[in-house]
């Protein structure tokens, strides 16, 4: 957009007397510390040396999973004093030289840009910069919506004056929506063809390997006993399994068949995502026929093949310690303390399981009722919990109605991929069992609501003071909410 901007001013320069190239400048360092856990590095650190800046400048980047009253202002400067002291000036109380700091935090919904003095632009600029990444922040796209804050603040920061936006509304009005426009267009098109080939890489690989397997399915599906409870229970999901791979292949033709220059538009990403979201449920299929056959019959791998299906189990359990951290998450609550002793007595109960199989005193399908029996504990073990949280963030009826509402949704239940690779997670509906993680989903999807309840503004507005740790730090940033 930026280079599209600069040759649709070249004619108001002439009237000018013309104007200095513009020199592009690569980031010279780029530092990650995804603590989150939600960045592509591999998709990250490519599209970020491919940008633009106008001036030589080091990109840092920070993620944290916080709460959603958090201050991210506050956490990243502590973030900065505890971790990375150079990030800082000389004298501590600015934001270093040449730097360009972006925040985000996908629990609290906060995104936040920071500026050395030499890079800083002007508050309406670190909202549009934070701007360019809500709608993709929105559809939990972190990496790409990171990739595109960096990129706008690279367009804004010493930015030459020939590029201004006043020199255009100066040029004319109509010079400068035709050339916003144009440019808005072209990053538009730019994500969706990115979106495209990441949708079609991803379809493309998932349903190679289910044309891979297709015997070796077939076969193992026909090895599952009928009258096996768990079996006959997998093997009527199966039943469509061949009629959805002749779809698959259709759409994989159609997908392969499409011309490049149609990945720009909205419709075609579309079309590729489900493309590959349907080719990744026959692969996962596959996988959960697969690990059937091995388990029931105990066959050479049934070990792996048990340690897949005790994976959402264990997950949780590992879980539960992060959960009740939190301020928020009533640690105290009698429904906390039923959550760690479910953790240390289920812990060592799914050793013994594993012992039962391994010595022939543990019919597969009991083990897996042991399994399921243990998750439907943990959900009614949550929903308790769930109360106990309400009472205490909460402060009205209203307030604890949108609260359980988030947290009775869809987005509460298991929505993890070693869940939906398993058996369990296969033959029961999605809802069937809650997990950790999906109760701290929901929780702070009830946050989210009871905060912008309580302040309308507070959910969009943002925020430029550091708290009350700050002391008088005066770098250049802000923070808002998406």
């Amino acid at each position: 957009m930026r280079k599209l901007l600069t040759v649709l001013a070249l004619g108001a320069m002439l009237l000018i007397g013309g104007a200095p190239a513009a020199q592009a400048a690569a980031a010279t360092d780029i530092v990650v510390e995804d603590t989150a856990g939600t960045l592509d590095l591999d998709t990250l650190f490519p599209a970020i040396e491919e940008i633009d800046f106008n001036e030589p400048t080091k990109v840092a980047i920070y993620t944290r999973n916080g709460e959603f009253s958090d201050n991210l202002n506050e956490e990243v400067l502590r973030f900065a004093r505890e971790n990375h002291p150079e990030w800082l000036s000389p004298d501590k109380q600015k934001w270093a030289d040449s730097l360009f700091l972006f925040a985000l935090d996908p629990m609290g919904r906060q995104v936040g840009t920071y500026f050395g003095e030499d890079r800083k632009v002007s508050p309406g600029q670190r909202d549009d910069i934070q701007a360019a990444t809500k709608d993709l922040f929105s559809e939990a796209q972190w990496t790409e919506g990171t990739v595109a804050g960096i990129e706008r603040a690279a367009q804004m920061m010493n930015r030459p004056w020939y590029e201004s936006p006043r020199l255009y509304a100066w040029s004319g009005v109509i010079l400068v929506v035709g050339g916003i426009s144009t440019g808005s267009t072209l990053y538009v098109r730019r994500t969706y063809r990115k979106r495209s080939a990441k949708a079609l890489g991803a379809g493309n690989a998932s349903y190679a390997n289910v044309s891979m397997d297709l015997e070796v399915t077939e076969l193992n599906a026909k090895t599952i006993g009928s009258d096996s409870r768990y079996g006959s229970l997998v093997l009527e999901k199966y039943r469509g399994f061949s009629s959805a791979y002749n779809q698959l292949a259709e759409q994989s033709n159609k997908a392969n068949g499409l011309e490049t220059k149609l990945h720009v538009r909205k419709q075609t990403a579309q079309f590729l995502e489900k493309y590959a979201a349907n080719a990744s449920e026959l692969d996962r299929m596959d996988d959960v026929i697969a690990d059937t056959n091995m388990l029931l019959n105990m066959g050479s791998g049934w070990a792996g093949a048990w340690e897949r299906q005790l994976a959402p189990l264990r997950e949780d359990l590992a879980e539960i310690e992060e959960l009740l951290s939190h301020k928020d998450a009533a640690p105290e609550a009698p429904s906390a303390m039923a959550l760690r002793r479910f953790k240390s007595m289920t812990a060592a109960e799914a050793e013994k399981w594993a012992a039962g199989l391994q010595a022939g005193n543990l019919d597969p399908e009991d083990a897996l009722d042991k399994i399921a029996a243990a998750r439907q504990e943990l959900t009614g073990l949550l929903k308790d919990h769930s109360e106990a949280v309400i009472a205490k963030y909460a402060k009205t009826t209203k307030e604890a109605k949108l609260m359980r509402e988030a947290m009775r949704t869809p987005k509460a239940p298991d929505t993890r991929r070693s869940s939906s690779h398993s058996i369990l997670g296969t033959v029961y509906p999605s809802n069937r069992f809650w997990s950790v993680v999906g109760f701290t989903s929901g929780f702070r999807s009830g946050q989210s609501s009871v905060q912008e309840s309580r302040s309308a503004s507070s959910s969009s507005g943002g925020s430029t003071g550091y708290g009350s740790s700050g002391g008088s730090f005066s770098g250049s940033g802000s923070s808002s909410r998406f």
